[in-house]
């Protein structure tokens, strides 16, 4: 887990592991097949982990960096960004559904039991949007959003996610944690980096904390 003070990284010790050109969903396949190898990514399309760390497609510092992942029990393949339960925080709007079920973090349940929005995010943004402004992706932990906001201020939500100003807001609860549960009344959307993966009902989340490196 990455401390207070502490460097993020070091000199790289070699050649990399993995070429991967793609979005963040190439590379969390990438992540998967070859656990704790190190990657020269370069992004082709969006990639919400390449602007977290301002990765630069035609220049390598030279430093390898560990980041974590977040693995969906029961599936294949990694998460290396965020997933999203219900309707994701930069489509939010006053028709959008609410939703009842339970949210836990590392064991312990939590208010509300009602809400549009559930975010489980190791990384920063959500196509290109500042949805996590504390979010870092090696430090060993994840944060979690739940939205409960009211129709009316949803599109002002919305409105404020391009600059992470939307929190803190006393309708959005914040916690970060190594595990996360989710246990919906009915299947609702949910959303792995940036793709659809239909609709679930129970969802366990956890980090792996240094699934693989990248090479900046």
């Amino acid at each position: 887990m990455l401390r207070k003070g502490e460097d993020w990284g070091t000199r790289a010790s070699g050649n990399p592991d993995q070429r991967v050109q793609g979005t963040d969903v190439e590379l969390a396949a990438a992540a998967a097949a070859k656990p704790g190898s190190m990657i020269r990514f370069v992004p082709k399309g969006h990639s919400d982990i390449a602007l977290t760390v301002g990765i630069d497609a035609t220049r390598v510092t030279g430093r390898e960096l560990p980041f974590d992942a977040l693995r969906l029990e029961g599936r294949d393949g990694l998460a290396v960004n965020m997933v999203v339960v219900g309707t994701p925080p930069d489509e939010l709007g006053r028709m959008s559904k609410t939703i009842s079920g339970r949210v836990s973090v590392d064991g312990n349940p939590l208010d509300p039991s009602s809400f549009t929005t559930v975010v489980i995010a190791n990384g920063e943004f959500l196509r290109g949007l500042d949805v996590v402004p504390r979010g870092h992706p090696g430090d060993g932990r994840a944060e979690l959003q739940v939205y409960a906001v009211a129709a009316g201020d949803r599109p002002g939500v919305r409105k404020r996610l391009a600059t992470g100003t939307h929190l803190p807001h006393e309708a959005i609860l914040q916690r970060t944690g190594t595990e996360f549960g989710i246990a919906l009344d009915r299947p609702g959307p949910v959303e792995v980096d940036g793709r659809s993966i239909g609709k679930l009902d129970h969802l366990v989340i956890r980090v792996v904390p240094g699934a693989y490196r990248l090479l900046v």
